[in-house]
């Protein structure tokens, strides 16, 4: 039931833009994430800062259909493609789920509901060639999104061999500590993905708790710093998008038109 479920997930979520540095969790190890994380977030107002993978959908979806028992009070998602926000909203509507909902939003825009969750979840760019900054931002935004005071779930990049992801990992435990929180919990090597340059990739679940005294007011501001912005999503690409749009409505679990042409039998017109 759990995989029929992800199924019905899957089909809805759009294709990956690479170049924004979306790529999708693999089916299996999205059904391991979602019982998890559906646990971790029982009865509470989550924040997901940008959800390509559609985590935030499995979370409410599981609830919903009572593959879990557990799941959270709400779920809103932030992300900057208008094909996931409403891809979310068509899903939410379709299967009548009232706590799931999206908005469109740019990770370096001041954040537009500090403090009004409890939780947050990011899987945001990886950040191999800046050194985690990008990683960072996201993580700042979903700390703004609980006032410093909720607890974070971030997925990244986790590899026995590569130097890179050791990076990474050092800096946003680096910053999450400068920022109030330190890690409680890690799970290593959990998730892989439909990455054809780097398949055995995995991803790591690395949870920050906010410290005793960490919470405070917070005024979001907006992200221009040149060195948090160079190769922000891998080499040599800043942004220079605010929002993707969608075109048209598509149905991701059908071909498009664009993708094939019909050869008619002779006599046929």
């Amino acid at each position: 039931m759990a995989m029929n479920a992800i199924s019905d997930v899957v089909q809805n979520r759009p294709r990956p833009l690479r170049e924004f540095d979306q790529i999708y969790m693999k089916s299996g190890d999205m059904v391991m994430q979602t019982e998890f994380v559906a646990n971790w977030v029982e009865d509470k107002n989550v924040a997901f800062i940008g959800d390509g993978d559609a985590i935030s959908i499995s979370i409410a979806y599981f609830k919903h259909c009572g593959i879990t028992e557990y799941g959270p009070k709400s779920v809103t998602v932030f992300d900057f493609d208008e094909r996931i926000v409403e891809a979310i909203r068509r899903f939410a509507q379709k299967e009548d789920i009232p706590n799931l909902t999206a908005e469109l939003y740019n990770v370096l825009d001041a954040f537009p509901k500090p403090g009004a969750f409890d939780l947050f979840y990011t899987n945001p760019p990886w950040g191999q060639h800046n050194d985690g900054e990008s990683v960072n931002v996201f993580a700042q935004r979903g700390m703004e999104a609980v006032g410093y005071r909720g607890d974070g779930m971030i997925v990244i990049a986790d590899d026995k061999e590569l130097e890179w992801p050791k990076q990474v990992l050092g800096k946003v435990q680096r910053f999450g500590a400068e920022s109030g929180y330190f890690v409680s919990r890690m799970m290593p090597r959990l998730h892989l993905y439909h990455l054809d340059d780097a398949p055995d990739l995995q991803s790591c679940n690395l949870v920050l708790s906010a410290l005793p005294g960490a919470a405070r007011a917070v005024e979001s501001t907006p992200v221009v710093e040149p060195e948090r912005l160079n190769n922000f999503y891998g080499r040599s690409k800043a942004p220079r998008v605010r929002y993707v749009r969608e075109k048209k409505r598509l149905n991701y679990g059908m071909a498009n038109e664009d993708e094939y042409e019909l050869i008619l039998l002779e006599g046929q017109s």
